[in-house]
């Protein structure tokens, strides 16, 4: 019988499958380990991924820290130096806050860093130089809490130029640059590492194809490694929005920090321009101080003169007559001058505007000419105000006149005072919430431009031709009204006309009542209640020698000399000294040194000050307590202040015995 091909080898079949089967086994087992390095490889490359992720993001905030203390630094020397200038505590607060966060931030920094790095060592060096730094600008912040500003100011000045800010910068910027330098590797590894990730994800996909197309039973491994894809999916997705948010918060933070750069470099602008104020300042002080000394000689030896040619020479009377006018406008300069020098102490009184106002219509009048049309709107029970009259009455002044070169001397000039109200919910003008007096000035003329009212407060800023103004009007009425407690405001608009408003404190008590200001200038010196022996104290030898001669004018019998230890010297040897008149600023004892030696050794001796400049500093309240008479002076004044003197003396003796 022959053999079928089914008959044959029968166990070919057999032997087929098992081969078959060994051989499907050995691709099972093939596809399997593949399948089991895949996932390994996918998981190992996941945490790789992870890691360099968590790598990049400590740069990021690194990076980040080192900007944040730069700018909390910049902040605090910015508010420090505000501070020292205008003392204003919420400036001196924030200085402290931003200094602080600026320490709490070194210290996140250094707990960023590996112990063992070279960044560790920068990360040292930094906090040993923000902490002798911090040292050097709370000496400055002690002397301006304790309102010794000029001593803040010249700290502020010497931690300016101290190389520890320097020092501090360039740490922060070599911490930046090797964070920045291992931020472009780490990057550089994180996006290797995704797409080696992404990679394997699709390799493990496919075997998961092959492995469900090849064996059923190999379907549950299929099942879990497309499983796996969609979590590698997944997880690409979070990194992907992970980066998408911290690009957003990178762009955030890249423009707060030009914000802050911008706001650190105006403020730095704003303390060198404040500076260079102080200095003018000081500048005019002195050259006050000094034209005050000459003009206290003009005016005295012309009133001698006048007193002695008497009625001899009508002519040369008119002519002393124009040489004590202009004198006397030159003092008036060289009070504007104290006043832009802020070395004037204001003198606050209780003050009826309205009054006042109507008692100066006619300096108006001879102020502003013929063709101005003046008005005068006030309310009914209008409040008074507390304030130094003088620089009121200059104040409005000031305003009228120009209001009148704005209508080139033709027009309608109105002044209006109002009483207003500004509280938390209705602010007028950026006032405090209170009750002010509003003084207005409104003309017709030609109007302000934007860029013209923005800067009517600086000075010497002016728009009037060369010659015709200097500048220091507004200026002057911008820190009298700020000094003062109140505000000051423009409203203008070209060919609208301009009205300036002042806005100064409503008083509580009554107003004061007080003789004309050309009073004393205009009477005769009497010569006083008899005749003393005067100590006169001036360094000045042309103001000691017209001093001197005034006494004896005035019937006294006067001794000068040049210095604060003379002077102690001839008290020392004669005890027949009734007054001593002495000036403030001496080389060597000043005057207020000179009057606290004596109310030690005579505390019963008259004394009052003779001063072309007296700050407002810590001698106020030492100036307070005698007769301070400004150069330059008059017969009749140096008179006055001997009687006022003499009597207080006298009416302490009575209250002694």
């Amino acid at each position: 019988m022959a053999e079928t091909p089914e008959t044959q080898r029968p166990g070919a079949f057999e032997t087929g499958d098992v081969r078959r089967r060994g051989m499907a086994s050995a691709a099972a087992a093939l596809l399997a380990i593949l399948l089991g390095t895949l996932v390994y490889l996918v998981s190992a490359t996941n945490a790789e991924r992870d890691l360099a992720a968590e790598r990049e993001r400590q740069s990021f905030e690194i990076i980040m820290l080192t900007r944040n203390i730069g700018g909390s630094i910049a902040r605090a020397e910015a508010a420090l130096g505000r501070f020292v200038i205008n003392s204003d505590r919420a400036l001196g607060t924030m200085y402290r806050d931003e200094w602080r966060a600026a320490v709490r931030r070194i210290e996140r920094l250094d707990r960023l860093i590996p112990v063992e790095s070279a960044q560790q060592a920068r990360v040292d060096r930094l906090a040993t130089n923000v902490r002798e730094y911090g040292t050097e600008l709370a000496n400055t912040a002690a002397y301006a809490v304790a309102r010794r500003n000029w001593e803040a100011l010249s700290l502020h000045n010497a931690a300016a130029s101290s190389p520890h800010g320097p020092a501090i910068a360039r740490t922060l910027e070599e911490i930046a640059g090797e964070e920045r330098a291992r931020l472009g590797e780490r990057s550089t590894a994180r996006i290797a590492t995704t797409e080696r990730s992404n990679l394997l994800a699709m390799l493990l996909a496919i075997a998961g194809v092959v492995l469900a197309l090849g064996a059923i039973g190999l379907g549950w491994m299929a099942y879990r490694a497309f499983r796996d894809r969609e979590h590698a999916h997944l997880r690409a997705d979070d990194l992907e929005l992970a980066v998408a948010e911290r690009t957003r918060q990178l762009k955030q933070a890249n423009e707060q920090l030009r914000a802050e750069a911008a706001e650190r470099e105006a403020a730095e602008r704003q303390l060198h321009q404040a500076q260079k104020m102080e200095a003018l300042g000081q500048l005019t002080g002195g050259i006050a101080h000094d034209f005050n000394n000459m003009l206290a000689v003009v005016i005295g030896g012309l009133e001698l003169a006048k007193r002695k040619l008497g009625k001899e020479g009508a002519d040369i009377e008119q002519h002393l007559d124009n040489a004590l006018d202009g004198a006397g406008r030159a003092a008036e300069l060289t009070r504007r001058l104290l006043g832009f020098a802020r070395s004037e102490p204001l003198q606050p009184e209780g003050i009826d505007a309205g009054e006042m106002v109507e008692e100066m219509a006619k300096i108006f009048n001879r102020a502003l000419g013929e063709q101005i049309e003046l008005g005068i709107d006030a309310d009914e029970d209008i409040w008074p105000v507390w304030a130094d009259r003088n620089q009121l009455e200059n104040a409005v002044l000031n305003l009228a006149v120009n209001g009148r070169d704005a209508m080139e001397g033709k027009g309608v000039l109105t002044i209006a005072i109002r009483n207003i109200t500004a509280d938390a919910a209705h602010r007028h003008n950026g006032l405090k919430p209170g009750d002010y007096l509003e003084i207005s000035v409104t003309d017709e003329g030609c109007g302000m431009s934007e860029q013209v009212r923005e800067r009517a407060f600086e000075p010497f800023f002016t728009t009037k031709p060369v010659g015709r103004g200097t500048g220091l009007g507004l200026s002057q009425i911008f820190g009298f009204a700020r000094e003062s407690g109140g505000d000051v405001a423009i409203r203008s608009a070209l060919e609208e006309g301009t009205t300036v408003s002042i806005f100064l404190p409503r008083f509580d008590g009554d107003a004061a009542r007080r003789p004309s200001p050309d009073a004393s200038m205009a009477a005769q010196p009497s010569g006083g209640s008899g005749s003393h022996c005067v100590l006169v104290v001036e360094d000045d030898a042309r103001v000691r020698r017209a001093t001197l001669m005034a006494l004896e004018e005035l019937g006294h019998d006067p001794i000068g000399c040049g210095g604060g230890a003379a002077a102690l010297d001839v008290l020392s040897e004669r005890d027949d000294i009734d007054l001593v008149i002495t000036d403030i600023v001496m080389p060597g004892m000043t005057g207020l040194e000179l009057a606290s030696e004596l109310a030690k050794s005579r505390p019963d001796l008259p004394l009052f000050f003779v001063t072309g400049f007296a700050g407002d500093g810590d001698e106020s309240e030492q100036l307070s307590e005698h007769e301070v008479l400004r150069k330059p002076f008059t017969l009749s004044m140096l008179a006055d202040a001997i009687d006022r003197a003499m009597e207080e003396a006298e009416a302490n003796e009575s209250v002694a015995g």
